[in-house]
């Protein structure tokens, strides 16, 4: 059954279309010397006409070549995999891109039997909930078998980039393009969408960024804007300039209305509970529920003291103004330290 596209794959797939998405990420998250030997001026995206429709049903492909400094290709297969769980059969179907890019390079002639087949770097970027536990080698993938047999089976590891376990200090520390792109999936405010966007502008001035600065820009109002609880009066930006543009006129507003609906929310459900079951700390009830809901938005899974802490609260006052300060503080331990003044 061919699998549902999102607006994540596709933006994803016009990211890594550009050859400077490319060196970023082999310069920057792939750990080898080998990067030290390849020209990335000679980087040059090629077709993947030869890949079977079943193997898209799944993944999207992207295939690049880079020279090596002494003239030879090498081959750079991207496949992207934003299913919610790892596909355990990646290293096979990997090696099936593999072997369908070689064969296509002989039957083209691009090959020949004095210069070997050319050197491929398979690459996975995933970017699932579940933390990846398939295996990488292709040879892992078989039945246990006779030791002296195990010599013919077949052998290929492939790269894996999984976004989710990539640290904060090894983002922190990177300015590359890639890099920018998963602060921007990490983001827990408008305003650190906007210090990026400022980096992005520094990074891709000139007209040969345009195709980039426009993949940036379309990805920040159909996913990033949306996710974050922002669906009206988003554009479709043309450019980065028109997102900081927007950013900084409309900011406060979004704040104040996303701050305000959580409120709103958080009290009706209170009312509802006070309804049902006749409690006066319904309203607080509500308001401690919406609370909980913002700070799971930004900072993920709560500690047991902080959860303990709103659904033993009463007063909803506090409540409220602990909501309001949910939204604007820059991490979880700053508003642990605002809860923590509040006892």
């Amino acid at each position: 059954m061919m699998n549902e596209r999102t607006p994540h794959d596709s933006a994803y797939k016009n990211f890594f279309s550009n050859p400077e998405m490319v060196e970023s990420l082999l310069r920057d998250f792939v750990p080898a010397d080998f990067i030290r030997d390849l020209d990335f001026s000679t980087l040059e995206r090629c077709s993947a006409s030869y890949v079977t429709d079943d193997l898209r049903e799944r993944h999207d492909d992207i295939v690049w070549r880079v020279s090596w400094k002494n003239g030879s290709w090498c081959y750079v297969v991207l496949l992207i995999e934003f299913q919610s769980t790892p596909d355990y059969w990646m290293a096979l179907r990997i090696l099936s891109y593999t072997t369908l890019l070689l064969l296509d390079l002989v039957k083209s002639g691009n090959v020949s039997e004095y210069e070997g087949l050319p050197s491929v770097f398979p690459i996975v970027i995933y970017n699932g909930g579940k933390a990846w536990k398939s295996p990488q080698e292709v040879a892992e993938l078989f039945a246990p078998m006779p030791e002296s047999l195990k010599f013919y089976r077949p052998q290929q590891r492939h790269f894996l980039l999984d976004e989710s376990r990539v640290s904060k200090e090894e983002l922190d520390k990177s300015e590359g393009l890639v890099a920018q792109l998963l602060k921007l999936e990490r983001a827990q405010n408008l305003e650190q969408v906007r210090d990026v966007v400022k980096e992005l502008l520094t990074q891709l001035r000139g007209a040969e960024y345009v195709s980039l600065r426009r993949a940036f820009s379309v990805w920040l109002g159909r996913v990033v804007f949306k996710r974050s609880g922002i669906t009206q009066d988003v554009p479709e930006f043309q450019d980065l300039q028109e997102v900081d543009a927007m950013l900084e006129e409309r900011a406060a507003q979004w704040k104040n209305e996303y701050i305000q609906q959580g409120i709103l929310a958080g009290r009706n459900e209170g009312i509802a509970i006070g309804e049902v079951r006749g409690e006066a700390r319904g309203e607080a009830r509500g308001l401690g529920r919406g609370l909980q809901l913002l700070l799971e938005a930004r900072f993920g899974t709560l500690p047991s003291s902080v959860i303990s802490y709103i659904s033993n609260s009463s007063d909803s006052s506090t409540l409220q103004n602990l909501m309001l300060s949910a939204y604007h503080v820059d991490s979880l331990q700053s508003f642990m330290e605002l809860m923590k003044n509040k006892k």
